[in-house]
């Protein structure tokens, strides 16, 4: 069975940080967009990347932001990879030039047709597929899944990962389904929306690596 890399997304606690390094998952979100409940200061950024150190990758997560906001970011968080939602390829280009590092952008899919807006995702170091959320809903995080399906045979520009309603319950069957390389969960291993559960990513890494 394939064996995904795992991203915990939207930490914000050091207990949940301790969590996902536990459990053993290869990367955690911090979530630098002001209306998720998933926000972090840079203080509570910088505190915990001082906490993971170098046992786990560091993927700060934006949504439309200007240069200020990600210089701010990627030295409070000592960031190993940006993740843009809403992006261009232009102002990808301008981001990686900028800052040096992997820019990952999202996805959002609903219907195959989504799938047509792929070429313009050859250019990002990793492209992670999502759930098209309702009309002025927060971009991800919303516990919605697509239809895994619409994955066979996609001609996938490069490197990417899954998210999109993921939960200890369904990842597994995900992977399955999708060959997927790297899996990408927030809501689904929390108690209430930005409430991480200690129990529940431990459950979700074992469930992904099929443990």
């Amino acid at each position: 069975m394939l064996v995904p890399a795992i991203k915990i997304c939207g930490i914000s606690t050091p207990e949940t940080l301790d969590a996902a390094i536990a459990a053993r998952a290869d990367y955690f979100g911090l979530m630098f967009y002001a209306k998720s409940p998933r926000f972090v200061t840079l203080d509570q950024a910088a505190g915990l990347a001082s906490q993971a150190g170098s046992r786990i990758a560091r993927v700060g997560v934006f949504v439309d932001p200007d240069d200020a906001q990600l210089r701010d970011a990627i030295t409070a968080g000592r960031l190993d990879a940006v993740q843009l939602h809403r992006v261009t390829a232009a102002r990808r280009a301008e981001v990686q030039a900028r800052f040096g590092l992997p820019v990952w952008a999202v996805l959002e899919l609903a219907e195959g047709r989504d799938l047509r807006a792929l070429d313009h995702y050859e250019c990002f170091d990793r492209l992670i597929y999502d759930a098209k959320t309702p009309m002025n809903a927060l971009p991800g995080g919303m516990g919605i899944r697509f239809d895994w399906t619409l994955l066979l045979n996609a001609p996938h520009p490069g490197p990417w990962g899954l998210a999109g309603g993921l939960s200890p319950a369904n990842v597994a069957e995900a992977v399955r389904i999708t060959g997927a390389p790297l899996v990408d969960v927030s809501s689904g291993v929390e108690t209430a929306p930005g409430i991480k559960d200690p129990a529940l990513i431990a459950a979700f890494c074992a469930a992904a690596r099929g443990a």
